[in-house]
């Protein structure tokens, strides 16, 4: 049965350190819901009620626009292998960009991977477990390094470039903040 906290307990937070991959989920007030599965060494809890990731360039950029618009944001952790638990973090999401103040110190608690945006901060609302037992097991067979690679060999002026032309807007057209005279984040 469904559990839900007001923040992060200890216990949660010690679950979140030992998954592989987490689900982002955002909609704008019209137009297509989004979710996305991120990985990489990418999440940081900040606190009980904070959490932040490092959004790296990709092909979309619908998080951008639907937090731009709305704020709303979910992130979602699965047991892939032990105990079965999925964890639902809801809140309100907020953008980090490059040039912002707060940018500097939350991109130290990161790795320094190129292609790196923004840093999306979600203000933790409320927390919800579920059983989780319909949901498979797996074996965690490493790390991709395709997107790495693919943002290294762009460097920072290519990286600027693709999001100018493809991370402008979201599939539904909404801005994402993205491109439009940004500074070097990569």
């Amino acid at each position: 049965m469904a559990k839900f906290y007001e923040q992060l307990t200890p216990e949660l937070t010690g679950f979140i350190a030992r998954q592989k991959i987490f689900f982002v989920a955002t909609a704008p007030h019209a137009g297509r819901v989004n979710v996305s599965p991120k990985g990489l060494d990418s999440l940081r809890v900040l606190g009980p009620k904070q959490v932040a990731y490092l959004d790296l360039s990709g092909s979309g950029a619908e998080t951008a626009a639907h937090i731009r618009e709305n704020g709303r944001l979910t992130l979602m952790f699965c047991a892939f292998e032990g105990e079965p638990l999925i964890l639902r973090l809801y809140g309100q999401g907020e953008i980090v960009r490059p040039e912002l103040p707060a940018w500097a110190g939350l991109k130290a608690s990161f790795p320094d991977f190129p292609g790196m945006r923004q840093i999306i901060l979600l203000h933790v609302d409320s927390v919800q477990t579920s059983c989780g037992a319909g949901v498979p097991l797996f074996v965690y067979a490493g790390e991709r390094d395709q997107l790495l690679e693919w943002a290294r060999k762009k460097g920072a002026a290519g990286m600027r470039e693709y999001r100018r032309q493809k991370n402008r807007l979201s599939i539904d057209g909404l801005p994402t903040g993205l491109g439009d005279d940004e500074p070097d984040a990569v």
